[in-house]
């Protein structure tokens, strides 16, 4: 019964591309049109016919991770999510699929109500595990957030220089400015702005494990009594700032709480102050989130349409000053982050066992995917009180002429 509603399944959803099963015992069976990508996997396991039926997107992660699904390395994994991505219709799935899928939608702002005792949970599901697993992923200065490529070429390191630099300079910080930093991480963007521009940062994250790392590193940096980090959720802040940065934090906040977060940056941030979100983003209509990803990677996640975030924020009364778009930085940030993770498999190894690599590889791939084959990006929000907070053009950001930088950069 399973392999025959799997098969029909199949059969009506994949229809560009080309994807090759080979069944539990050992029949071989061709989808699609053959042209555009062509992947292939082999299932190992009838129980699996029935868990890609009934929940396909969690079982074929769950799959891969415990070695019911065969799909090789990474070229075959994200040649079989391109597959699958590019053929994602949702009126081609079975009618109880589209009904799992609507109810899944309509309830998400009861499940993702999010409170400090919650937030600080799901924060260390993800956050605390090891920091030495971290050190050898990121960069130096373990920036856990997207990079930006502002020239072909750039390292790992140069991009995520960069992203600080630019961030700084659409905050145009000042020596001595009181800079708020919602969910600083290990402490990487605190130690730019006070140690490069004299800022005076406060940071805040609801990890125990990023505490301690970035108060580290900022009593190593001789920055400790120009740097404030606290294990401290930014709802109960009441300090105000003439500066707020948020760098991957937005993705946490949840649905039902897009408001209390502008309302709080708008009663944080002084008259003349500005704010820069940086958040995941999606330029397509809201959808339901990876059910694979909030199980094992980031509980409570969720990655917002444009749609969903302009309502709460412009009730919030702040001026949206700019709003910038990257695309594609994000996917090439992912691909260093699994360069650097395979070229430590017998350190990470010695830590962990084949599954959790399994695990880890899977979150790495299916996000370089969603970036490079879905409808994700990052959005740069600018926000202020005042409407000429900022200069009125971007080119306070690019002091030196396109075709300079592009004449320097090669």
């Amino acid at each position: 019964m399973w392999e025959r509603l799997f098969h029909d399944m199949a059969r009506r959803v994949i229809r560009t591309g080309q994807l090759d099963i080979t069944y539990p015992d050992g029949r071989q069976r061709r989808y699609g049109d053959g042209w555009g990508p062509r992947a292939e996997m082999q299932l190992r396991s009838r129980a699996m016919l029935r868990r890609l039926c009934l929940q396909p997107e969690l079982a074929l992660g769950e799959g891969y991770m415990d070695g019911t699904i065969g799909i090789g390395g990474n070229a075959e994994l994200e040649a079989l999510l391109a597959v699958l991505i590019r053929n994602r219709d949702p009126s081609r799935f079975p009618l109880y699929l589209q009904a799992v899928e609507r109810m899944r939608f309509a309830i998400r702002a009861i499940v993702q109500r999010n409170s400090t005792q919650s937030a600080r949970a799901n924060v260390a599901h993800h956050y605390d595990l090891s920091d030495d697993l971290y050190r050898l992923m990121l960069d130096p200065d373990m920036q856990y957030s997207c990079a930006y490529f502002a020239h072909p070429g750039m390292t790992l390191a140069e991009a995520q220089e960069a992203k600080k630099r630019h961030i700084a300079d659409k905050l145009m910080i000042e020596p001595d400015m009181r800079v708020l930093d919602i969910g600083c991480g290990w402490g990487g963007m605190a130690l730019t702005l006070a140690r490069d521009y004299g800022a005076r940062v406060t940071g805040v994250t609801l990890s125990e494990n990023q505490l301690a790392t970035a108060r580290a590193r900022a009593l190593r940096a001789g920055m400790a009594d120009r740097i404030d980090l606290r294990l401290t959720d930014y709802r109960d802040l009441t300090d105000t700032f003439d500066r707020i940065v948020s760098v991957g934090m937005l993705e946490h906040v949840g649905v039902p709480h897009y408001g209390d977060y502008f309302g709080k940056v708008a009663d944080l941030l002084d008259p003349g102050g500005v704010a820069l979100i940086h958040t995941i983003g999606r330029v397509s209509p809201p959808i339901t989130q990876s059910q694979w990803i909030n199980r094992y990677i980031f509980p409570g996640g969720y990655v917002p349409s444009l749609s969903e975030l302009l309502p709460p924020l412009e009730r919030s009364g702040l001026w949206q000053q700019d709003i910038e778009v990257w695309r594609l930085h994000y996917a090439r940030t992912l691909r260093c982050w699994r360069d650097n993770f395979d070229a430590n498999l017998d350190t990470v190894r010695s830590w962990y066992d084949d599954r959790f690599i399994r695990m880890w590889r899977y979150y790495l791939t299916a996000c370089i995917m969603a970036f490079e084959e879905q409808t994700q990006c990052v959005y740069h929000l600018q926000l202020a009180h005042r409407r000429d907070a900022v200069p009125l053009t971007r080119d306070y950001l690019y002091p030196v002429p396109a075709r300079e930088r592009r004449h320097a950069a090669e």
